[in-house]
């Protein structure tokens, strides 16, 4: 083998590899867009947590907020509101599982673990009938919780199901207090 074989052998390697990574370049190049175009916008990461102030929330009242586009219900509960919700049998519940709440596996739907605090005055929950999707009215149906007049589904002062079309209960999003009068949803 001469030594002008030996640079021709060089040259097409030279060539070879060259060609192969400006391919490689230029294919990333054109799919890194695609793939980018995928991640969320701007908008969506900044409502992917919020906080919200509820330090003028007086017991017995609730705060309606907008999260990830459906309405969050906080609600400060009163004494009687938590002791009503407390002196429920669970085993008299539709839906006595701890599937839509934010606790442990294997707990089950008692009040205490549907709440923010152990004290039970802080509820926080989706906003949205489990039935058809429609937003409950506060305040009000036959266990003074809140009532669904799409269909008919009346929830309790924890947000359970209690009579009604409605499958599960409210569903408990996660959220914890940064301090002592912010809570942050997400």
């Amino acid at each position: 083998m001469s030594h002008a074989e030996d640079q021709e052998g060089t040259r097409r390697d030279f060539l070879y590899y060259a060609t192969a990574g400006a391919g490689a370049v230029t294919a990333g190049a054109a799919i890194w867009p695609l793939v980018n175009q995928m991640n969320p916008s701007a908008d969506v990461l900044a409502l992917a947590s919020i906080r919200v102030d509820v330090g003028a929330l007086e017991p017995g009242t609730q705060l309606t907020v907008k999260w990830l586009g459906k309405p969050v219900f906080i609600r400060r509960r009163s004494a009687e509101e938590i002791e009503a919700a407390r002196d429920v049998d669970l085993s008299a519940l539709p839906d006595n599982s701890a599937e839509n709440a934010n606790i442990q596996a294997g707990a089950d739907a008692a009040d205490v673990n549907r709440t923010l605090d152990e004290a039970g005055e802080w509820l926080v929950m989706m906003g949205v009938c489990t039935h058809l999707g429609c937003v409950p009215l506060g305040d009000a149906g036959d266990f003074g919780g809140w009532f669904c007049p799409c269909h008919g589904s009346h929830y309790d002062t924890a947000g359970r199901i209690r009579k009604g079309p409605a499958p599960t209960n409210l569903p408990v999003p996660v959220a914890v207090f940064v301090d002592d009068t912010t809570i942050q949803l997400g």
